[in-house]
């Protein structure tokens, strides 16, 4: 029931239009697919394809890492996340287009690492535990890690063997590559990644004081270390070994590196 105004009716309205997927949203997957699709036929250039298949994908994934934090913030009692059109898994809500989408996207351009990409904001306020808190947090890398074994069980039950889609493959490899590496790096224990969110309820203030001054520098400082050599091979070591575990053959996702970033010859 409702009063005189039925403002009820139109709020109710406006969540239930802020919980479907954005057109913006479908454009993408349906880019992915197509761009698989011409992968997979060997149809035009394997390198484009590759590059719109992995950088659809890639966008896809960032959409719902970020989704994923949103849902399980609404379950456990913020409800600001429909508002604010969180569970719609339009890339251009997850806060700054440039810094949540194509900064990620240059990284991948760039140097092959899955950077994290936008950031929701929750009212933690209405979060009902710690616990729920630290699940909000751990929501993000979660997905990239059910992204990538879902790729993996593809490639090891479809694609180990399939010569004759081999740059597909290779795209769907070096696809995984990127979701295990956003997840090692977003798991870091570090202020401005998700790892530290998992732990930060259970912080003291007093702790919490002393890393406030160097939390809006944490991440920067860390991408910054990443280029150190002996930081890099200790990064990307794990990062292998993630991929061995999930029986990815590293040659394959280099090959698919090598078709993403095409226009390198």
């Amino acid at each position: 029931m409702t009063g005189a105004t039925g403002e009820p009716v139109r709020q109710q309205r406006t969540t239930a239009a802020n919980r479907w997927p954005s057109p913006l949203f479908v454009g993408l997957v349906l880019t992915t697919v197509v761009s698989g699709w011409a992968l997979w036929t060997g149809y035009g250039s394997a390198g484009l394809f590759a590059f719109l298949f992995v950088a659809a994908a890639w966008v896809v994934s960032l959409c719902l890492h970020e989704f994923a934090h949103a849902v399980v913030a609404f379950r456990g009692g913020d409800r600001s996340v429909a508002e604010r059109g969180y569970l719609t898994l339009d890339p251009l809500k997850y806060t700054h287009f440039a810094y949540s989408i194509l900064l990620p996207l240059l990284f991948v351009l760039l140097g092959g690492i899955g950077l994290p990409g936008g950031a929701v904001f929750i009212d933690r306020r209405h979060l009902r535990s710690r616990l729920t808190n630290s699940l909000v947090s751990l929501a993000g890398p979660l997905t990239n890690i059910g992204f990538a074994a879902a790729l993996a069980i593809a490639l090891a039950g479809w694609g180990a063997d399939d010569v004759a889609h081999i740059d597909f493959w290779a795209a769907v490899a070096f696809l995984t590559f990127l979701q295990v590496t956003a997840a090692v790096l977003n798991s870091l224990p570090v202020p401005g990644l998700d790892g530290f969110g998992v732990i930060q309820p259970y912080l003291s203030n007093k702790v919490l004081r002393k890393v406030a001054p160097i939390a809006p520098y944490a991440v920067l400082i860390l991408f910054v270390m990443l280029f150190i050599p002996p930081v890099n091979r200790a990064f990307f070591s794990i990062v292998v070994w993630f991929l061995e575990l999930l029986g990815v053959p590293g040659w394959l996702a280099d090959f698919g590196q090598t078709l993403f970033r095409f226009w390198l010859g």
